[in-house]
């Protein structure tokens, strides 16, 4: 009961609506509750969460606690409603009706657990939810696949055919190389997951393709919106996934351009970044990661005059909550195409990205909707009231190290790929003392680089 309070107040703290809870008043009505269960429950199911709430005695508007009277005992034409809702409902999945008190307010909780194998329909239709409508998924056939895929727990980018299958893989051979990973020509294919059930090209072997259909653009427009004039439009998709990653992440240090800084100078004149590289980098692999690439459109970037929106399609990813996603739990929503990042080192496992983001820029930085997350990066700049964006260094004072050094440590833990150059830029220091820190910390068994100087990647030993 303990857990289903923190629940509810956990809910009621959300600023906007959802689709796998509905706050009432003291509203009744036995059918549309019945729709209510069918459509949260199937939408829980989408999200891979375990249940879904319709909860009495909360204002919809404000989430404001304002008590109930609403009685789930009552009667439909002399059946009990539980009754009567669990009859009309299929298959049963087993809901509950909970009362609680919150700050002496009573509140009561219809606990809707997820669909499993197929949609749950009430009197014989199936219901969903869009945004914080409820419609009749018949209407939807798109959603109804997609539903059904879910349940069956089929990934489309492992299991759907591509639609081309003259592919080639020389950029991605290429790419593993350069990381100082060596392909097998043989069972590549196989162990990257690239092959359908029934061995013809999946759609994951499309993204790593050498040629592909999918524009991935970088859009510049000269003022703060989209109605301001489109300045550039830079295209770097129609390529392997991974190579076009890469250059998206390369031109923002075009993008990123630094700004003398001469607030307090005593000596040395100080740069000011445009925005945290790091804080792009893992914005932008997120976005790849976690990007419904079913519909083959990739992630949206767009660069106005005070910030970068970087928009990756299809919402929070299923068996995910908006506490878990800031915490950093990271629920992959193509795990094939998590598998090869980290298996590249491109991202890793810990969570780090979020959480990155989270303590640089704030929670405000995410907008969530119903098919996509937007990231903002807004731009620092010199002579702005607001706080300086550069990244906070990682304080680490047991280790005895300079600051030069626990800025190194901490980039590196981050970005494990990361260059001198980049270094360089971030912290603000010339090419001789990143050089000479790093061999400082390699001496005292720090870090260690794996692979080559040009293929390698740096691993953090503390």
């Amino acid at each position: 009961m303990d857990n289903l309070v923190s629940t509810v107040k956990e809910l009621i703290s959300y600023d906007y609506e959802s689709d796998w809870f509905e706050f009432k008043e003291n509203w009744y009505e036995p059918n549309q509750i019945g729709e209510y269960i069918s459509s949260i429950s199937n939408v829980v199911a989408m999200r891979g969460l375990d249940y879904g709430y319709l909860i009495w005695g909360v204002n919809n508007k404000s989430h404001k606690l304002v008590g109930t009277d609403f009685d789930f005992h009552r009667d439909v034409n002399n059946e009990p409603l539980e009754h009567y809702l669990a009859r009309m409902l299929n298959p049963d999945i087993a809901f509950e009706f909970k009362e609680i008190s919150i700050n002496k307010k009573r509140i009561v909780v219809l606990v809707i657990p997820s669909a499993k194998q197929i949609p749950t329909s009430f009197n014989g239709n199936r219901y969903f939810r869009i945004g914080s409508s409820k419609v009749n998924l018949n209407k939807y056939p798109e959603r109804e696949t997609m539903l059904f895929r879910v349940l069956g727990k089929v990934s489309a980018l492992e299991n759907d055919e591509n639609r081309n299958q003259d592919l080639t893989f020389k950029k991605l051979f290429a790419y593993y190389g350069y990381k100082g990973i060596t392909l097998n020509s043989k069972n590549f294919k196989k162990n990257l997951n690239l092959l359908t059930k029934e061995g013809t090209y999946n759609k994951l072997a499309g993204l790593l393709a050498d040629e592909n259909q999918i524009s991935m653009r970088v859009s510049i427009f000269s003022g703060k919106d989209k109605a301001s004039k489109l300045f550039a439009v830079r295209e770097f998709g129609n390529t392997c996934l991974l190579t076009a990653l890469d250059k998206i992440i390369e031109y923002g240090d075009v993008i990123n351009i630094p700004q003398a800084d001469e607030r307090n100078r005593i000596v040395e004149r100080k740069e000011v970044m445009l925005f945290n590289e790091s804080a792009f980098r893992e914005a932008v692999i997120n976005a790849f990661v976690h990007n419904d690439w079913e519909d083959n459109n990739a992630p949206m970037i767009s660069v106005f005059s005070d910030r970068i929106e970087i928009l990756s399609r299809g919402g929070i990813p299923r068996g995910q909550t908006i506490k878990g996603f800031f915490a950093g739990n990271s629920v992959p929503v193509n795990k094939e195409l998590a598998q090869i990042f980290l298996q590249l080192h491109i991202s890793e496992r810990s969570g780090r990205g979020v959480p990155k983001i989270v303590e640089i820029y704030g929670k405000k930085a995410y907008e969530f909707q119903e098919n996509y997350i937007v990231v903002t990066i807004p731009f620092s700049r010199v002579g702005d009231d607001e706080r300086d964006n550069n990244i906070e260094l990682v304080s680490n004072k047991k280790l005895g190290l300079n600051s030069i050094c626990e800025a190194i440590l901490s980039i590196m833990r981050d970005n494990p790929n990361v260059t001198h150059k980049q270094l360089v830029m971030e912290i603000g220091v010339g090419k001789t003392t990143i050089y000479k820190n790093i061999n400082l910390l390699k001496d005292n068994k720090y870090i260690e680089r794996m692979g080559s100087d040009k293929k390698g990647w740096w691993k953090v030993l503390v």
